[in-house]
């Protein structure tokens, strides 16, 4: 499988509402535990290697 970074999230924009909300409240250090967390699940949810490492290098240059 490879990586896709075209856009493929129905309702962006209510997805990044979304994930501001979640963070609402939260102090500095509680909401990056949260975006790791958050990024643990998804790791976990896709599970390929390939994939998540090539996820790796592509936010890494960003």
């Amino acid at each position: 499988m490879a990586l896709n970074l075209e856009p493929n999230i129905a309702d962006p924009d209510g997805f990044y509402d979304e994930l501001l909300g979640v963070h609402d409240g939260l102090s500095k250090a509680d909401s990056d535990a949260l975006n790791a967390r958050l990024i643990l699940v998804l790791a976990n949810h896709i599970g390929d290697r390939d994939v998540l490492r090539a996820a790796l290098a592509a936010a890494k240059r960003a």
